[in-house]
């Protein structure tokens, strides 16, 4: 397509544009290169986002877009994101179908075209180079000779019990090869995937010799000296090579399947190995009588005023930072570094995996506030829906599996945050009243801190948790703070 333009005089006065012809002023059209089809890029929508995910198209090829409309759903590392367009055009080809995993950024994956143009003649654009360069390597190598020298086998080199990496493993099975002949150098003896792709380069399609070897005619071969067979294994032991498993069948004993990890699912693997092996994580745990919390959620429910205890720990949590700022710090390379607003991170599990929306100046808003912002926040991280300033910048994390009947436990601290409060369930326990000595039933929960020990040692962490815990067991004192 070209596109026209020329200032005419009588009826064609004015700026023209034509595409692909000519009308009465055809001599005094002067014409331009077509700038081509809008390129629609695989965009960082976040800011640890390597790759993606296309989930879902929301536009046809053919169809028109104004700018501001969907045109698809993008899994990044954090939730799924919806691409909204730029420019007004047609969709006119889609390059990654839905379902394509582990695309990179700035990767070609739609083109749009203008009004008015055929959106069904779009020039794909050329790949990279590096392709051309493959292709180029491809037909030199059938150039070559067609009858080149055989490589020879390579020796067998093991000996004793084999041991072989998965990828190897399925490799070498999949081409008929025998593991024995292959050189390892891994760990121990371990045939690595490396070494697999080697013995693969040298070795010659071992399913068609049998074939080739019947249609020749029979040469007598001298038989092979035969080599001793290597003992059993010990009853019990676990099997050098575990059997594959097949589609349909029960699977036997040391089969398994392999499952492909999300992209969230890979970041969360990557930033607790991050937390775990870079912060020197220090625990401290206390118990905090839920009665006051108890008996206050019960009067708002007769003022139809719902809101959960999760929602007074964040509240209280938020207080304290309020009231010890030496707590909300973060670790950077120069150093300790404060920080000027209170965002809690509320952890929020999803089939997809871990996510930590944020409640922002939680220590300005009031619970049934903190309510309402919670259970909007919750449902869109569990429908994937979250936008990227909705769960990135928390400055303080709590994590509660007291619904799952959890007594204690220890959480992961979420870099680069400093601590992590985690939530058990409350419990009822008789207790000494030390100023009448009868016994009384108390609920009580256990907490745990998780701090960085860079940022808050342990008499920090301590004070910290005794401020948290009067300020939830006297919830009018929040209030106050």
């Amino acid at each position: 397509m070209f596109v026209a333009q020329t200032a005419v005089s009588g009826p064609c006065e004015g700026f023209l544009s034509v595409a692909m012809g000519a009308g009465p002023c055809s001599p005094n059209i002067h014409l331009f290169p077509d700038v081509g089809p809008l390129k629609v890029q695989m965009p960082a929508l976040s800011p640890t986002m390597e790759e993606g995910n296309i989930v879902k198209w929301l536009k046809k090829e053919g169809e028109a877009v104004a700018a501001g409309d969907a045109l698809c759903e993008i899994e990044t590392d954090k939730a799924v994101v919806t691409l909204e367009s730029n420019d007004d055009g047609v969709l006119a080809k889609i390059l990654m179908e839905e379902g394509s995993r582990n695309v990179r950024l700035g990767t070609l994956i739609a083109l749009m075209v203008e009004e008015g143009q055929d959106w069904k003649q779009v020039e794909i654009p050329p790949p990279d180079a590096a392709i051309p360069a493959a292709s180029d390597a491809d037909s030199a190598s059938t150039m070559t000779p067609a009858s080149p020298s055989p490589t020879p086998l390579p020796k067998t080199v093991t000996s004793g019990p084999l041991r072989l990496s998965p990828a190897a493993r399925h490799i070498l099975d999949t081409h008929g090869i025998d593991p024995k002949l292959a050189t390892p150098t891994g760990p121990r003896g371990l045939i690595t995937k490396e070494d697999a792709l080697n013995l693969l380069k040298k070795s010659p399609a071992p399913k068609a010799a049998p074939a080739a070897m019947s249609a020749a005619s029979p040469i007598p071969v001298p038989s092979p000296v035969p080599t001793p067979a290597a003992p059993p294994p010990p009853p019990g032991s676990r099997p050098n090579i575990p059997p594959l498993s097949v589609a349909g069948k029960p699977g036997g004993p040391g089969t398994f399947t392999e499952i492909l990890a999300t992209n969230v699912r890979r970041v969360i693997a990557q930033r607790l190995t991050e937390s775990k092996t870079t912060i020197p994580h220090a625990y401290a745990s206390i118990d905090c009588d839920m009665a006051a919390v108890m008996k206050l959620r019960k009067e708002l429910a007769k003022d139809q005023i719902k809101v959960s205890v999760n929602d007074f720990i964040i509240k209280a949590a938020a207080v304290t930072l309020r009231e010890m700022p030496e707590v909300n710090v973060t670790w950077s390379d120069d150093g300790p570094h404060p920080l000027d607003s209170i965002h809690i991170s509320v952890a929020v599990a999803t089939e997809r995996g871990l996510i930590t929306p944020i409640i922002r100046d939680a220590a300005n808003k009031g619970v049934q506030e903190i309510s309402a912002t919670a259970k909007v926040l919750a449902q869109k991280a569990r429908d994937g829906k979250l936008l990227p300033e909705e769960y990135q910048g928390g400055s303080f994390s709590i994590s509660n599996l007291g619904m799952f009947g959890i007594s204690g436990f220890s959480a992961v601290i979420n870099p680069p945050q400093a601590c992590i409060l985690a939530i058990g369930t409350s419990r009822p326990e008789l207790r000494l009243n030390e100023d009448d000595q009868t016994l009384r039933t108390q609920q009580l929960m256990t907490v745990t801190l998780s701090s960085d020990g860079r940022l808050v040692d342990d008499e920090l962490a301590s004070r910290f948790l005794d401020k948290f815990r009067a300020n939830l067991e006297q919830p009018q004192r929040m209030a106050l703070a």
